[in-house]
C-alpha cells in the first residue's frame, strides 16, 4: 500500500524525535534542554519504560491528490499546518509551517523533482489560508505583514515569489479565502465575527474592491463555516449556513436574485465541510452526528443522496475529490484506529486504505470504545459527553479523569485517544470528555449559552457531572482529576476553585487564569474574535465579572495539587497566564508543578517535549489521583 504514496516530503525522524535519555546517575528521565521545570520531581525511568509504547503512535493525514496521477500527499516530518499541489502538473507543493509553536506561519514552495525548499513569504508575519486559482498560476492567502495585526488578502504566483502583491486591505483577524470564481477574476472571502456570526464577501482581484455577498439581517447568522464554493458555471455559491435553522445546512445561493436553495434538509445535523465534484454534479458532505463524522454524497441539482458503503464510526476530515474521476480522498480516525489516509470511489463503492500508521506495537482492537452519556443540570438542561471505561481486569469503582476540550467553540468527539489510552489500559482510570454548554455540534442556541457572563453555567456543568459520577456504580467520585487545554485549561482552573473539595488534583495545559488579562495580552489579530465570545474586558461591568470569577483571584479556595504546562511562544494564551497562577499558588503553599516549553507554543508539538510532559503527568496522576507510591529514583 505504501508504494501508492508520493515519496514522503522532508523525510526525517519526527522533530525532537526519540525518547529522552535516561540519566545514568539518577535513573530519571531528564527534561530536554528547552524545557524548564519548577516543582516537578524527578520522573522515574520506570514510568517511561512502562508508557513508551503509548508515545510511539504516528498518524498519516490526507492532504491532497496529485493533479494528474493517482497519488496522495500525506504526512510530513515537521509540523505542517497545510499543504497542496500546484494544480496544473503538481511539479511543486505549497506548504505552511511555523517555528517553535509561535504560529507565525510562513509559506514555502517544495519542488518535487529536486527537493528544494523556497521561502515564499517574509519570514516574520503570520501567513494563513491558501487557495489556488483554477488556472493554477496564482495562490491567494492572508498575511499580517502590513501592520502585524490585520489579516490582508495577498496573491502570488508561487513559481515566482516576486509576483506577491497585496490585493485587499482588511481589518481584523477573521478573514480567509475560500475559492476563486471560474474565470479567476474574483475571490470568495469568509469573515468570522464569532462562532455564531460570519459573512461572505466577493473581492475583485484586479481592483481590490470587495462586495458583501451575504445580506445583513436582524438575527446573527453564520455563513461558510463549513466552506463555500462557486458553482462550476459561476452563477451561484454553494455554502453552509444556519440561517433559519439550529444547524448549519448546505445551501445554494444564486448570485442573481440572492435566492437560497437548501440541499441537506434530509440530514438534521451540522454540515462540517463539503466539496463540489470537478464536474459539478455531486457534493461530498460531512455531517456531525452526535459527534461522529458521517460522509454523504448529494446531487448538486436536487440534494438527493447517493448510496455509499457504510463507513466505520469515527472522524472524517479534509474530503477532497480527485481532479479527474469519481474518487474522494479523506482522513479517518476512530477510538481504535490512528488517523490514516483513505479513498472512496463513489461510483463503485470501493473503499481503500492508503496508509497503515504506527501503533507502537499495541493492538488498537484492545482500546476502549466510547459510550455517549448525558447528565442533568440544575437549570433543566441535559449535557452530553463521551465515557471510556478501563478493561474488565480492573474491578470495582474506577478513578476518573475529566478532560475538557478547548475552544470554547469546540467539541469532544470520538477520535483516537493516543497517549490517553495509557490511563485506561495500564492505570485502570476511566476517562470522561464532556461537551459543556457553549460547545459546538449541538445547535447554535447551545453554542451561545456560555457567551459573556453566561459562562458560569458552563462552570456549573462540571459540578453537575461530578454529581452524575457519584450515581455510577463503576466510577469513584472520591478520586477525580480534572484536566484540559486552552479554554479547557481555564475550565480546569475554575473547577479547581469551585470544586476543590470534590476533586483530588488538576492538570492545566496552556490555560487562562484570568479572562481579563488574557484578552489584554493575547495576539492582536485574535482580540476582537475572543471578545465576542468572552466579553470585552474594557467594559467595566464585564471586567468586574471576569475579575470576580478569575481562578487567579480565587486561589484561596485551592488546596489540591496542580500541574501547569505552558509554552513560551504561545500567541494565543501567553505564558504569563501560567506564570501568575503558579506564583499565586506558591504564595499559599499549594503543591504546584510547572513545566514551560521554551521552543513550544499553544501546546507541545515536538515529540521529545510531548514525551516528557506525558511521563510527568503520569507521575502526577499516580501520586495525587491514585495515591500510589512510585519507585523513588536512586540518589
Amino acid at each position: 500500500m505504501i508504494t501508492k504514496l508520493l515519496r514522503l516530503l522532508l523525510v526525517a525522524p519526527l522533530v525532537g524525535g526519540g525518547p529522552p535519555p535516561l540519566s545514568a546517575q539518577t535513573g530519571a528521565i531528564p527534561p530536554g534542554d528547552n524545557l524548564v521545570t519548577d516543582g516537578v520531581p524527578p520522573v522515574p525511568a520506570s514510568i517511561a519504560e512502562a508508557a513508551r509504547r503509548y508515545s510511539e503512535f504516528r498518524s498519516a493525514a490526507f492532504w491532497d491528490w496529485h493533479p494528474t496521477r493517482r497519488e496522495m500527499l500525506t504526512f510530513f516530518a515537521d509540523p505542517v499546518s497545510g499543504a497542496s499541489y500546484q494544480p496544473g502538473d503538481g511539479r511543486y507543493i505549497v506548504l505552511s509551517k511555523d517555528v517553535g509553536g509561535g504560529e507565525f506561519f510562513q509559506k514555502y514552495r517544495y519542488d518535487v523533482a529536486t527537493g528544494d525548499v523556497t521561502l515564499l513569504t517574509d519570514g516574520k508575519s503570520r501567513n494563513v489560508g491558501g487557495v489556488w486559482s483554477h488556472k493554477g498560476d496564482r495562490y491567494a492567502y492572508m498575511s499580517t505583514r502590513r501592520n502585524g495585526r490585520d489579516l490582508d488578502l495577498w496573491v502570488m504566483d508561487p513559481a515566482d515569489p516576486r509576483t506577491d502583491r497585496l490585493v485587499v486591505e482588511l481589518t481584523g483577524g477573521g478573514f480567509a479565502p475560500l475559492d476563486w470564481s471560474p474565470d479567476d477574476r474574483t475571490i470568495l472571502l469568509h469573515q468570522a465575527i464569532s462562532v455564531n456570526e460570519s459573512d461572505l464577501w466577493l473581492a475583485d482581484v484586479a481592483t481590490g474592491v470587495k462586495t458583501l455577498l451575504t445580506t445583513p439581517g436582524t438575527d446573527t447568522v453564520a455563513y461558510g463555516g463549513g466552506g463555500a464554493q462557486f458553482s462550476r458555471d459561476g452563477k451561484g455559491i454553494y455554502l453552509t449556513t444556519d440561517q433559519g435553522s439550529e444547524v448549519r445546512r448546505l445551501a445554494y445561493l444564486e448570485l442573481l436574485g440572492k435566492r437560497y436553495r437548501f440541499l441537506s434538509d434530509r440530514l438534521p445535523w451540522d454540515v462540517d465541510e463539503f466539496a463540489l465534484s470537478p464536474d459539478g454534479r455531486w457534493i461530498a458532505v460531512l455531517t456531525n452526528e452526535d459527534g461522529v463524522g458521517a460522509l454523504h454524497v448529494l446531487s448538486a441539482a436536487t440534494g438527493v443522496e447517493r448510496r455509499l458503503p457504510k463507513l466505520p464510526a469515527g472522524l472524517i476530515g479534509n474530503v477532497t475529490w480527485r481532479r479527474t474521476g469519481t474518487e474522494l480522498g479523506f482522513s479517518f480516525s476512530s477510538a481504535r484506529s490512528v488517523e490514516d489516509a483513505y479513498s472512496l470511489d463513489v461510483l463503485t463503492g470501493r473503499l481503500e486504505r492508503w496508509t497503515e500508521s504506527e501503533t507502537g506495537g499495541l493492538n488498537p482492537a484492545d482500546f476502549a470504545e466510547p459510550e455517549l452519556i448525558h447528565w442533568p443540570t440544575g437549570d433543566g438542561r441535559s449535557i452530553s459527553g463521551f465515557l471510556y471505561t478501563p478493561p474488565a481486569r480492573f474491578p470495582g469503582r474506577r478513578a476518573v479523569i475529566i478532560n475538557i476540550h478547548g475552544g470554547p467553540e469546540g467539541q469532544s468527539r470520538p477520535g483516537f485517544l493516543g497517549r490517553n489510552n495509557y490511563y485506561l489500559n495500564e492505570l485502570g482510570v476511566a476517562l470522561i470528555f464532556p461537551n459543556v454548554r457553549g460547545s459546538t455540534g449541538h445547535g447554535k442556541t447551545f453554542a451561545k449559552l456560555d457567551n459573556g457572563t453566561l459562562r458560569e453555567g458552563a462552570y456549573r456543568d462540571i459540578g453537575a457531572l461530578l454529581d452524575w459520577i457519584r450515581t455510577r456504580p463503576d466510577l469513584d467520585a472520591d478520586h477525580v482529576l480534572v484536566t484540559g487545554g486552552s479554554y479547557g485549561g481555564h475550565m480546569t482552573l475554575v473547577s479547581a476553585t469551585l470544586y476543590n473539595d470534590r476533586i483530588c488534583c488538576a492538570v492545566d495545559v496552556v490555560g487562562i487564569s484570568n479572562l481579563a488579562t488574557f484578552l489584554k495580552n493575547t495576539s492582536g489579530y485574535r482580540q476582537d474574535l475572543r471578545r465576542v465570545e468572552y466579553g470585552d474586558e474594557r467594559d467595566s461591568t464585564q471586567r468586574a465579572w471576569m475579575e470576580r470569577t478569575a481562578p487567579l483571584n480565587n486561589v484561596d479556595k485551592i488546596t489540591k495539587p496542580l500541574f501547569i504546562v505552558a509554552g513560551l511562544n504561545d500567541p494565543r494564551v501567553p505564558h504569563s497566564e501560567a506564570d501568575q497562577m503558579v506564583a499565586a499558588l506558591k504564595q499559599r503553599a499549594v503543591p504546584v508543578w510547572y513545566l514551560l516549553g521554551k521552543d513550544e507554543g499553544h501546546g507541545f508539538r515536538k515529540k521529545s517535549n510531548q514525551d516528557f510532559q506525558f511521563y510527568a503527568t503520569i507521575l502526577f496522576t499516580q501520586r495525587y489521583l491514585l495515591g500510589q507510591e512510585v519507585s523513588k529514583v536512586s540518589p
